[in-house]
């Protein structure tokens, strides 16, 4: 039997899990598919996935790995062929937290354990799966302990966040160089906010985004912005009681230059929110969950179509497994599946993948050899007939910046270009192309075109001076 160890779900207290199949379950116009089940040795838990620019499905699990239960990097094909990439020892990390796609190709993440201090590290895998611990934290060290993510900015630094550590042991924010020198650029003081889940998100005005789950004016949380420099402004302190909730996941930045973002706990009826927030800080609460239709949100995604959509880790009418949902701009939610234990369990993490689907992980469910009354987790898709598109890394650079154009079946294209300025490229397979952000670039979608047709990005390419 394994422990799930801390990871940003675990503010929720996981519930039971039945036994798991496998199946295609189909609903309307949407199908839902169970892709893989962990069973320990190839890890356990799964809390993050992203896509690869192989066009495979990467991720990390907290818990698992053959002989050490200290985590594991994984990549899944999207027909559900899984794989191991990485199996951490305890040492060279524990309990890794996140994975990134870096500018240059390689991944790039971070353990919430482990490493020279036990305070956890940041690490580099490379697509051959050679890993180089970058940095070491220390336990309770001043520079932060127990990091939970990182963003790449687009001048190739990382910044991130640490859940502990810091003067007053309550969470850092940090940037570091590619090569692993690393600067602490603010450290919480429970009034700003304290115990930050996730990394901040950079802003399409250069400036970073982000939450802490405890902490500010009412000790439940808040919404922040830092610049670069280490200037943090709190745009929002989350009370105990009332309608906006407490205790905020991470923030997702709207095409409409707003930010949303949910809370775990409180509302009208106790069970969490989403809401919007501006840039200059004024919060509105679009909904409210009620238990049917789930309970504690976690992190948003903003796909083709407009909508938003997340999942929640508890409720839903069926035996209170969770629910995936959709959300318009305006707050209107539909729930789009219940978990039903059999389907996996308390879900965390989305995104939408460049085919069109929604893929995300479930904490429990699946195999049952890591806990008999919860499960090992899953990974699914949800196929609702959204849109396919283009995806860059990074998201905004100056003419001249290199680009990893991520897609599908973009063998053959024929063109490139940046809000309609011709880039040159190089296909490097189906699902990636390389480019530079072209000379007269101005900031907009960047568009693909192949033998399929024209291909649009999901949100502008930044162009910067």
């Amino acid at each position: 039997m394994s422990t799930i160890k801390f990871n940003r779900a675990a503010a929720r207290t996981f519930g039971a899990i039945l036994l798991f199949a496998t199946a295609t379950v189909p609903l309307l116009s949407q199908t839902f598919t169970s892709l893989t089940s962990f069973d320990g040795p190839n890890g356990s838990n799964p809390s993050f996935i992203m896509q690869g620019p192989d066009g495979n499905l990467w991720g990390t699990t907290p818990s698992g790995g053959v002989k050490t239960n200290c985590g594991t990097i994984y990549k899944l094909t999207l027909a559900g062929k899984l794989s191991e990439q990485f199996i951490f020892n305890c040492t060279v990390g524990n309990q890794p937290e996140g994975l990134i796609l870096g500018t240059d190709g390689n991944f790039y993440g971070v353990t919430f354990f482990g490493g020279t201090g036990n305070g956890g590290t940041v690490f580099k895998l490379t697509p051959n799966r050679e890993l180089t611990t970058l940095s070491n934290f220390t336990v309770n060290g001043t520079g932060g302990s127990g990091p939970t993510g990182l963003v790449q900015a687009g001048d190739g630094d990382f910044y991130g966040a640490t859940y502990g550590g810091g003067i007053d042991l309550v969470g850092t924010l940090f940037k570091m160089t590619p090569t692993g020198s690393l600067t602490t650029l603010y450290q919480f003081d429970f009034t700003h906010g304290a115990q930050p889940f996730a990394a901040p998100v950079l802003g399409i005005d250069g400036d970073f985004y982000g939450t802490t789950y405890a902490g500010g004016a009412y000790g439940q949380g808040t919404a922040y912005k830092i610049t670069p420099g280490g200037d943090l402004t709190v745009l929002h302190s989350f009370p105990e009681s009332g309608s906006d909730g407490f205790s905020p996941a991470s923030l997702v930045q709207g095409r409409d230059g707003n930010f949303y973002g949910t809370t775990s706990y409180g509302g009208t009826n106790g069970d969490g929110t989403v809401f919007k927030i501006t840039p200059t800080g004024a919060l509105t609460i679009l909904h409210s969950f009620d238990e049917t239709d789930g309970r504690s949100p976690a992190d948003l995604v903003q796909a083709t179509d407009g909508n938003f959509y997340g999942a929640t880790g508890y409720g839903g009418t069926d035996d209170g497994s969770g629910t995936i949902f959709k959300m318009t701009p305006t707050g209107e939610v539909t729930t789009l599946h219940n978990f039903d234990g059999s389907d996996g369990s308390n879900p965390f993490t989305l995104f939408q993948g460049t085919n069109g689907n929604i893929y995300g992980t479930t904490g429990g469910g699946g195999d049952l050899n890591c806990d008999p009354s919860y499960g090992c987790g899953t990974v699914y898709s949800l196929a609702l007939g959204l849109r396919p598109f283009v995806e860059t890394v990074p998201s905004r650079g100056t003419p001249g910046t290199a680009i990893i154009i991520l897609g599908t079946n973009l063998t053959g294209a024929t063109s490139v270009s940046f809000n309609g300025t011709t880039a040159a490229f190089t296909v490097v397979s189906g699902s990636e192309i390389t480019t530079t952000v072209p000379t007269g670039a101005t900031t907009g979608k960047v568009m693909v075109t192949t033998r399929g047709g024209t291909i649009s990005s999901n949100a502008h390419f930044v162009v910067t001076k």
